[in-house]
């Protein structure tokens, strides 16, 4: 029995043998390194021979595809992280921009309508009234809604006090040159510039009424000082000049590139048909 099983072993590894040799000549079997050996699959006599395929070339190939699909994939992802990196460079820079705010320069809000401290000259009791008459018609208004605006929050750097020593001027400032404003002392124009700053600081007081306080402004003459004090410290003008205009030269209230100041009040004393106005310079 062992003899027979030995012998039949040997007759199936001969068949076997000579299938592989006649795939070999026909082309079906290709022969490949030893490393990279692919098995054969056997098939019975009669039925149809599959060809056989060489795996490690088809592993290779696929490998090859994973590879530059790993590839492909690691450059996407660069080019969107330099992307993202462009994008919040971008933002960082427009945020900052838009935290660095340009400082304007402040101007006057009755620009083109009359000066202030227009009012009628007082009467044997002293009873005086704003001199409507003096202001345009068409733009009576504007000056009613200008009345009305907010008067500033107190700042540190507004001003609080002004000393003209040639004249013994010693008053309070109050922020708001309308009617009610320059009862209390010397009103600071809204929206002109504060002292020390580039820009027109414009004030103005009455000269009949209320203390009369600008009742000599037609004294000062060049070099003469006007001291302004806030809650900090205090800023010495010069005068530079005085003239004296009609109502509607609002022009003198216009910004100024550098520290001015700019006194106004009624003209001629207890006429008041036009106004005086004295231009000053920071002292350096």
């Amino acid at each position: 029995m062992e003899e027979l099983r030995r012998l039949l072993i040997e007759k199936r590894r001969g068949a076997r043998r000579e299938r592989l040799e006649h795939f070999k000549r026909t082309g079906r079997v290709v022969t490949v390194e030893p490393e990279s050996f692919a098995p054969v699959v056997d098939t019975p006599e009669g039925a149809g021979d599959p060809p056989q395929v060489q795996v490690s070339t088809r592993r290779r190939v696929f490998d090859r595809l994973l590879l530059a699909v790993e590839v492909l994939a690691v450059m996407g992802l660069v080019g969107v992280l330099v992307s993202g990196f462009g994008i919040l460079r971008e933002l960082n820079e427009e945020v900052a921009s838009a935290l660095i705010q340009e400082t304007f320069t402040p101007t006057p809000l009755v620009m083109a309508v009359v000066l202030p401290s227009g009012h009628t000259p007082p009467d044997a009791f002293g009873n005086t009234r704003p001199n409507d008459a003096e202001i345009p018609e068409h733009l009576r208004p504007m000056v009613q809604s200008l009345a009305n605006l907010p008067i500033p929050t107190p700042a540190p750097d507004q001003a609080i006090r002004i000393q003209i020593p040639a004249i013994n001027v010693d008053a309070p400032i109050v922020q708001g040159d309308g009617w009610e404003q320059l009862k209390k002392g010397v009103g600071q124009n809204v929206g002109s510039a504060n002292p020390g700053q580039n820009g027109n600081l414009v004030l103005s007081a009455h000269n009949d009424v209320y203390g009369e306080i600008f009742r000599h402004l037609d004294r000062l003459v060049p070099g003469d000082q006007v001291i302004i004090y806030t809650q900090q410290r205090q800023y010495v003008y010069v005068v530079d000049r005085t003239a004296i205009v009609e109502p509607t030269a609002v022009e003198v209230m216009a910004s100024t590139g550098s520290p001015t100041a700019t006194l106004i009040s009624c003209y001629p004393y207890l006429v008041n048909k036009q106004r005086i106005v004295v231009f000053a310079r920071l002292q350096n």
